[in-house]
This record gives C-alpha cells, structure tokens and sequence, in this order.
C-alpha cells in the first residue's frame, strides 16, 4: 500500500447485487416501477447509464465481477463450471483482505454450480448434493471471502431443503420448525389465478422471504462494523451482498405482489417474435432441441425457454417482476437507514447493480439466451460515497467487471486477478482523459443450452452493438442512437460497412489471453 493510500481513511466497500435485474428497470429510467431508494441513490450518487454485463448469464458474470477477468479467460465461459478457487482468491476480495479489509458475503454466490447434473456432489458449498459436508457452524472461508452467509439457490424451482442440506438461508428457513407451512404459503397463489408462463403471486409473508433474509444479514454487518469501528478498530469492510431476485420464477410475495397492479405497467414497444429478421442462431436457440442428459433437456425446457405471452400475461409477469424488485428497493432502504444509523455513511462506496437483465418480452422473449439485446445486456450501475458525485450520469459504455479494479482502487490495494478491469473511479470524479469508448461481451455455450454450440463476442460502445458468432462469422449490429429498440439488424448493410468494420476491430483487439479449449490451463497467460 503507497504512503499516501496509508495515511487516509480507507472506504468501506459494500457491493449490493440483484439477479436478473434489467437496466431500464428503475423509476429514474422511466418504468413504472417503484423504487424509491434506489431512485435516491441516484440522485445522491452517480450512475452509469450505458453499463453491460461480460456474460449474459449467471455464473459467468458473477466470476468476472469477482475477478475482473472476462469469461474466457477465467474459464466460467457458461453457467455449470466451477470457478478455480486460487484465481478467486487473487479476486478483489482475497486482494482487499490480504490488504487489512474484512471481507463478507451475504446471499447468493453462484461461483460454483448448485446442482449437478446427475446429483453428484462436486465437494463444493453450493453445490446441493455436497451441502451436508459443511456444518451448521461453517461460514468460510470461500473464494477469498473471510466470512460468508450464503443461500443455496435462492429461487423457488425448488423450495428450500431442510437441515442437513441447504446452507445458511435454508437452515434459518427450517430453524423453526415451520419449513412445511411457509412451503405450503409459498404454494398458495394469493388473489385471481394467473396464466402467465412461471409466474406466480406468492403468499409467502415477506419476513420468510429470501431478500428480508438478506436484508436482515445485511443490516446485522453493518451494525456489526458499527460497533467495531466505535471500538476503536480500524479494519474496514469488503463486503459483496446478493439478493436472488428478480430472478424468474416471477414470485413476489405479499404483498409485494400487490403493489404493481398489471393493468399499469409498461409494455415492451416491440415484443413481436420476427426471427426471419434476425441472425441464425436466434431460431435456433428457441427451437432446437437442447443437448445432454435427458435431465439436463428437462431442465433446459422447464426452466430456460417460455413461449410467446399474450400481452395479458406478459402484464402478469411484469407486475410480479416490478414487485420483487420493489421488495429489493425496500431491503436497500433499511440497508442505508442502517450505515446512517451507524455513523457509516459517510465513508462508505456504497454500489448497486445485477449479475445481467432480462428480456421480459422484448422481441417476444422471455428470460435469457443468446440473443443480446439491450435488456439482458444492459444493466443498472450506481454509486454513492466519499468522493462521489451527486447527480452525474456516465454514458461511457463500461462493464461490472471493472468493479473489482475499482474496489481496488478505492481501498488502495491492487487487484492480483484483474488483468481486464479498468477503475470506474476516473469516470466517478470526471478526471480528464477518463473516457471509455466501448465495452465487451463473450460466451461460450455447448449444444446442452440450446441444441447447438455458439461462442459469441460482442461489443457496445456509446452509440452502437455489434454481436459476432465466430463459428460462422454471422452477425447483428444495431444503430443504438437511432434504433434503441434494436428492429432493424444493419450487420449485411452497405451504409454500415464502416461501422461495422471498426466495431469488428475493436472486438478482435480483446486481449490474446482466451483460453482455445475447454480444458485448458485457467487464468491469463
């Protein structure tokens, strides 16, 4: 650590997380959805307006968040491969508690597979199969957190296993005794039935929820940090929470699931499947059969694919998604009231954002897949803290995967891992020179997804998206300025060859460090 990181007060760093939380999806950005304490944030901080995630599903991102590495180099190219547990620990939180930070997790991980198919244990916390192997007493460490509270899945395809399986969230949940009635509330479908695909007004009472759960947690550290700080401790905290929602199914509970009535919300202005309009791959990915096991197909076509909604239904699911993000917004609120309560705020990076988006019927999707628009994408991206300005608003194209240089930054601890992660904090404080001109994006995925292999690069710059399937060198590329709703693919049109080509070499100039086959070494070179 330099003289003058020394001599200052290091920030605390608390990174809030939501899953599956689509960039436009915030009252500042104009939907109507209800999200008080994060439009505040807003306000009192500053936020990036044009921030995309490496991956556009789960476990990548978050590996990439954890390790500032895109997704080929850190090997978690696709969800159900387990991150190397040394590059985590050279991740900002190994990084950050070497350099005299607590560091924590509360909630979801996801850096190692939940489940594996064939139910065997890979000897991992998160994976279900392995889960009795760690005590009621265990809390870590795991990937270079000192301490971890953590939840199993966090989304009800299954409801939580009791005691010994499930982790921290889980054991609470069945604590006591009443697991069988909260599961059968969480059954129960509160008001008039729904016919929306996965979607269901949970009676679930809130204070079992999963996100209360983390709310709850949460505020427990930071009180936690508050009495350790007025004791005369000065080791600050690194701490990274993740809420599961809102993450499909689309759940909320009472009666959060109340809140958005479906004849309000906003529907996708474009939300009409026109594939013949659209790269190969797209058909493809909705209506091949997908690979692997039959348990694997099984899962893929339960949980991974939903047809064309009604706009009826699509109003249902809407609703609930806007009410478990409220229900996020709400733990938020309490997670603020607590660092002002504990005199914490005010040197405090406080972050909020999601792992990716989600379609939630543009083009007529549902979910995620390989079709990269903007709303699976895109992600929110706010800060809030010493040194942060209020009110200002980066339209640089920037990606999560600089949080980890950030942090460092920040804390005035290099980042061992984060060879592609460039720190926000030039962009927070306006520096000249700082400015960013695109973003990427990649994946890799095997025909168990969607019945064929794809690997994917993308790249987003301020105005622009191209999208390249380098097996067979198809593409998409979109007018972002002049098309924000991505209708008219301009990849085969002559008026763009220009941009085309400058976007095309801008994406081959990623770092030469992409790892050429699955079972290479992990880690940049």
């Amino acid at each position: 650590m330099s003289a003058t990181a020394s001599s200052v007060r290091r920030p605390n760093i608390l990174l809030v997380m939501s899953d599956q939380h689509r960039g436009d999806a915030y009252g500042f950005e104009g939907r109507k959805v209800h999200t008080p304490h994060l439009d505040l944030m807003a306000q009192q901080g500053t936020r990036f307006s044009a921030c995309i995630t490496p991956n556009v599903v789960c476990m990548p991102a978050r590996c990439s968040v954890l390790t500032g590495l895109l997704p080929l180099t850190h090997g978690v190219h696709d969800n159900g491969i387990d991150l190397d547990e040394d590059l985590a620990e050279r991740g900002f939180a190994g990084s950050l508690g070497r350099g005299g930070y607590r560091t924590r997790f509360v909630g979801k991980a996801h850096f190692s597979s939940n489940h594996s198919y064939g139910n065997r244990p890979t000897g991992r916390c998160e994976n279900i199969p392995s889960a009795p192997q760690f005590g009621p007493d265990w809390q870590g460490p795991y990937m270079g957190f000192e301490r971890v509270e953590l939840m199993q899945l966090g989304h009800n395809y299954w409801l939580p296993d009791p005691p010994p399986g499930g982790l921290h969230y889980e054991r609470w949940y069945h604590a006591d005794g009443l697991g069988p009635l909260k599961d059968a509330l969480y059954r129960q479908h509160h008001g008039a039935p729904v016919s929306a695909a996965q979607t269901h007004a949970s009676a679930l009472p809130t204070a079992w929820h999963n996100s209360s759960w983390v709310g709850d947690r949460t505020v427990e550290l930071l009180r936690e940090q508050g009495r350790s700080e007025r004791a005369g401790d000065a080791a600050p905290l690194c701490a990274w929470v993740s809420f599961a929602d809102p993450h499909h199914p689309f759940d909320a509970p009472l009666p959060w699931n109340l809140l958005h009535r479906p004849e309000d919300v906003d529907l996708p202005p474009h939300r009409r499947r026109d594939l013949e309009r659209r790269p190969w791959w797209h058909r493809a990915a909705l209506e091949n059969t997908p690979g692997g096991t039959p348990e694997t197909r099984r899962i893929r076509e339960a949980y991974s694919r939903i047809g064309p909604q009604t706009d009826t239904q699509l109003r249902e699911i809407i609703a609930n998604y806007y009410g478990m993000i409220s229900l996020i917004d709400h733990q938020l609120g309490r997670i603020r009231n607590a660092l002002r309560e504990e005199g914490l705020l005010d040197h405090t990076l406080l972050v909020f954002t999601s792992d990716h988006g989600e379609w939630l019927g543009d083009h007529g999707l549902m979910l995620k897949g390989p079709m990269h628009y903007e709303g699976l994408m895109r992600v929110g991206l706010l800060a809030q803290g010493p040194g942060v300005p209020a009110g200002r608003v980066v339209s640089d194209p920037v990606s999560t995967l600089d949080l980890a240089a950030t942090f460092g930054d920040y804390a005035g601890t290099p980042v061992a891992s984060a060879a592609h992660s460039r720190s926000l904090r030039p962009l927070i404080e306006g520096q000249p020179g700082a400015a960013r001109d695109h973003a990427l994006n990649e994946w890799r995925l095997g025909e168990s997804r969607c019945g064929v292999a794809l690997d994917l690069r993308t790249v987003r710059t301020r105005d622009a998206k191209l999208t390249l399937e380098l097996g067979s060198r198809a593409g998409e590329l979109y007018d972002l300025a002049n098309d924000p709703f991505e209708c008219e693919n301009r990849f085969d049109d002559p008026a763009c060859r220009g941009l085309r080509q400058e976007l095309t070499d801008r994406l081959m100039a990623r770092p030469s460090d992409i790892r050429s086959e699955p079972d290479a070494p992990v880690g940049p070179a």
